[in-house]
């Protein structure tokens, strides 16, 4: 399960384990303060907003060749482009400053800090093993041809996986940047999942957009989304050659944040992996 969902509304489970954390931790440093100390609430959520600027700075400064030709991209947060460890590293510095500037603080701040970033580092890791742990779902999809594949007739290379509908906007701004990727990595397979719209409106959207995407496929009934435990719009999955999960990413990519999922896989070499041939495709 990549998404928590709840009737129409969505979260990613590593935004809810986020926000989780620092749920837990307001409670834990209230509790000590009531025995001695003062109230840390504010200063956790402070801290928990450094943390989360720092991450994004160190992910800019990382990727900055994807930003530095549209700046304004900074500060669209959409695209998930955050690095955990220097958030955490300058969380944690932050921390320490603040209780030893107020000695009233250092006892419900210490556990309030200590709670949550352990029940994060706990949760993340499992939902890593678990995600890790599945595989490329046996699916009946059709191709733009009308044709019905199976996805895992695809299977035996590197796989990006985008699910995807035309009345979604993140799914029709990061178009460009997938159909960008997918001609500059023909290592990798690039499979876009429609779900369940049908084949005259999808074909008029990328015909009316200028896309030129291979491999479109047709999920009538929404049932990769259902398998791989995503409701939401967009999702990408990163599947490598013997179709176990390696990563995924709710919401929009950029260029950026796709530059970094795609470093699960290997770098492309000079020669072009040739495709798998779907059983009832000729090829």
């Amino acid at each position: 399960m990549l998404t928590f969902t709840l009737g129409t509304f969505a979260i990613a489970l590593n935004h809810l384990l986020l926000i989780s954390a620092l749920a837990l931790a307001t409670f834990v440093g209230w509790r000590v303060a009531k025995r001695g100390g003062d109230n840390p609430e504010s200063v956790l959520f402070s801290l928990f907003l450094l943390g989360m600027l720092a991450a994004r700075v160190s992910f800019v400064a990382v990727y900055w060749t994807h930003y530095r030709n549209d700046p304004w991209q900074i500060i669209d947060l959409r695209d998930g482009g955050f690095l955990a460890w220097p958030g955490v590293i300058v969380l944690v510095l932050a921390a320490l400053y603040r209780g030893w500037r107020r000695p009233g603080l250092r006892r419900p701040l210490g556990f309030g800090v200590g709670s949550g970033l352990l029940f994060w580092l706990l949760a993340t890791f499992s939902l890593s093993l678990y995600e890790q742990g599945t595989r490329l779902p046996e699916i009946t999809l059709r191709n733009a041809a009308g044709e019905t594949v199976q996805l895992t007739d695809y299977q035996g290379g590197p796989l990006v996986i985008n699910l995807w509908a035309t009345w979604c906007p993140p799914c029709r701004r990061e178009m460009p940047v997938l159909e960008k990727a997918q001609q500059q990595r023909p290592d990798l397979t690039f499979l876009f999942v429609n779900q369940a719209e049908s084949m005259q409106s999808v074909s008029t959207f990328l015909e009316t957009q200028g896309l030129s995407l291979s491999n479109v496929l047709f999920d009538g009934s929404g049932r990769l989304g259902q398998a791989v435990g995503s409701m939401a719009l967009p999702t990408t999955l990163f599947y490598s050659n013997d179709g176990r999960l390696l990563g995924s990413h709710l919401g929009e990519l950029s260029e950026a944040s796709l530059a970094r999922a795609l470093e699960n896989f290997d770098a492309p070499t000079p020669a072009t992996r040739k495709l798998p041939c779907p059983a009832s495709a000729t090829c």
